[in-house]
């Protein structure tokens, strides 16, 4: 029996349809790697309005959290919660500072440069051990001092209550200073401009100066980096705050209220009565670093050297600052805090690794071992290792690609142009932190905006790999940020204050 022939009519059509088939094949394979591309892409990035960049002068309290309990999950007012308060912005429309003295806003370029000298002045104090300087009461008129310098303080402020009768104060609040001081009349030398009214000791029943024959009065070396001075028997403190802003007064005591059930006896502070430098209309500064004459070794006995704060996602939004358990997220994830030898009062941290993108960059763990880091809630923008930002901003600039760029801002060198967009789709950042720890940062962390024309990656490089790098507070908007001195951890958990 003869082999059966196909017509070629029949093998022309057949031939056909297998192409076709292939095709059809070929198509549906490149739509679903396209499909699972842009589900990647999706995943990995956050799509911003473009709009939602622009400042606002309206003040959008964020009071509101959510807690989970029983699976479910339920909006909670973190001013409700005990021992909580409320944290603003100093330049923004949720700030009383903000309508008091709105001339006096600082550019985003001066901003960036303070936040330089902050991080200098930081610097220098882990490259070395300070000499310790002695200090009086007249001292600080021989102290170099000039207009723009809020190198010791930060960007965010909370109100308080000082002395009998209370009266309220808007302090900075400080994870990189220790004491805790306010403007005093009288001044003896000169106080800035602020906005409070200047607190009068003669005019609170419970205030009391610390004797400068005390060990309480010594213990200010540590705190402050300058041996205490005495006048007429009454310790005086000074603090420098980089090259510039300073604080100089009366060591001690008063009633502190933090809130209508949270009240310390005793509470030791720095009487200000000769201070200069724009502190952004602040009666003064509270310190939350760790040193024994810190708000948190103070009320230990209360709170356990346990607080915990959330920064709000913009200058017109609210987040709070808490002390004690209360209110902590049953989801923050927990690193070990570490002590730098030259800087014990400050946070230690261990960053092990970044992400962009969903890709964890290429970077050796030696690179952040070789300087060491710190969590610093008055520095602006986060500092890495040369290396390690030379690495995150490479791959950034990958995937931003699509977008035309603009000139650098001072020190942040990635910038880009959105006026011709209304929304843009920037890559997901993490920090990765000892202990398996991955704080993803928020989209309003990861950008710093000057003008929709010239928005930036909210990160810099430090001028060698041996600095210490700093977490800063840029990038911790809207996270809670968990502090246990107690057993030496630091907790984040994401969707805080939103």
């Amino acid at each position: 029996m003869g082999a059966t022939v196909i017509s070629p009519t029949y093998l022309s059509a057949y031939l056909l349809l297998l192409c076709l088939v292939c095709s059809l094949k070929e198509g549906y394979a490149k739509g679903r790697r396209a499909t699972v591309a842009e589900s990647h892409h999706l995943e990995h990035s956050h799509t911003i309005q473009v709009s939602s960049l622009l400042p606002s002068s309206i003040c959008s309290p964020a009071t509101k959290v959510l807690e989970c309990v029983c699976d479910a999950w339920f909006p909670v007012s973190v001013l409700d919660k005990k021992s909580s308060l409320q944290v603003v912005h100093k330049h923004g429309p949720c700030s009383q500072l903000y309508h008091h003295d709105k001339a006096n806003i600082p550019t985003h370029a001066e901003i960036l440069l303070q936040d330089v000298a902050r991080v200098k002045s930081i610097h220098s104090k882990l490259a070395k051990s300070l000499g310790s300087t002695k200090v009086d009461q007249t001292d600080a008129a021989n102290i170099p001092a000039k207009d723009g310098s809020v190198v010791g303080s930060g960007n965010y402020v909370v109100t308080v209550g000082l002395g009998t009768p209370k009266k309220d104060l808007t302090l900075i609040f400080d994870t990189g200073s220790d004491i805790t001081w306010t403007q005093c009349q009288p001044c003896v030398g000169t106080c800035y401009k602020q906005q409070d009214p200047v607190f009068a000791p003669s005019l609170s029943s419970t205030y009391s100066n610390i004797s400068c024959s005390s060990t309480t009065c010594n213990s200010l070396a540590s705190a402050t980096g300058n041996t205490p001075g005495c006048s007429s028997s009454a310790c005086v403190y000074g603090i420098q705050y980089g090259d510039s802003s300073f604080s100089v007064g009366i060591f001690a005591k008063e009633k502190l209220t933090l809130t209508s059930t949270d009240v310390f006896d005793d509470f030791l502070f720095g009487c200000g009565q000769n201070n200069q430098g724009l502190f952004g209309g602040a009666a003064g500064l509270i310190g939350l670093g760790r040193d024994k004459l810190s708000l948190p070794s103070q009320t230990a006995s209360k709170y356990k050297k346990y607080f915990s704060y959330c920064l709000p996602s913009s200058a017109s939004s609210t987040g709070f600052l808490s002390f004690g358990y209360g209110g902590v997220s049953k989801f923050v994830k927990f690193t070990t805090l570490t002590t730098l030898s030259q800087g014990a009062s400050f946070y230690g941290i261990d960053i092990v690794g970044i992400s962009v993108g969903g890709k964890k960059l290429p970077i050796s763990a030696s690179v952040f071992t070789a300087g060491g880091a710190i969590i610093d809630s008055g520095t602006v923008i986060t500092r890495l290792p040369p290396t390690a930002y030379t690495a995150l901003s490479s791959e950034f600039r990958k995937l931003m690609s699509r977008y035309p760029k603009a000139q650098p801002l001072s020190i942040l060198d990635t910038c880009y142009d959105f006026t011709k967009f209304s929304s843009v789709s920037v890559p997901k950042i993490s920090i990765f932190f000892s202990g398996g720890v991955e704080v993803p940062i928020a989209a309003k962390g990861i950008l710093y905006v000057n003008a929709i024309s010239q928005v930036c990656l909210a990160f810099a490089g430090n001028t060698d790999d041996t600095e210490v790098g700093i977490f800063g507070n840029t990038q911790q908007k809207t996270l809670q940020v968990v502090y246990d001195g107690v057993g030496g951890k630091l907790g984040f958990a994401t969707g805080g204050c939103t």
